[in-house]
């Protein structure tokens, strides 16, 4: 919704009435304050409830047990292939 579709409100007004345009907010209204004709700011309610559990529902996919299984494998190999953890007997043993 853009700012022209919303009621608008001058500055003066605004600082007039804040308290009636408030009570308005708190009921669901979205109100422009504009200065010198352009619209300055917006007041808006502020959200109220519990969050809504399963928003994320359908729009992210977990991994299987197998997928992590294979990304832990994948994760572990380029460790053991890397230069800073030598194999064998390029280990110091620290005797």
């Amino acid at each position: 919704m853009s700012s022209e579709d919303l009621e608008q409100v001058n500055m003066h007004e605004a600082k007039t009435h804040l308290s009636r345009l408030v009570e308005r907010v708190e009921g669901g209204a979205e109100i422009v304050i504009s200065r010198a004709g352009k619209p300055a700011a917006k007041l808006v309610p502020i959200p109220t409830g519990k969050r809504k559990l399963g928003a994320w529902e359908g729009k992210v996919r977990l991994p299987t047990d197998e997928e992590w299984a294979e990304m832990d494998r994948e994760i572990a190999e380029s460790f053991e292939e890397s230069e800073i953890f030598p194999r064998g007997e390029d280990l110091w043993r620290g005797d």
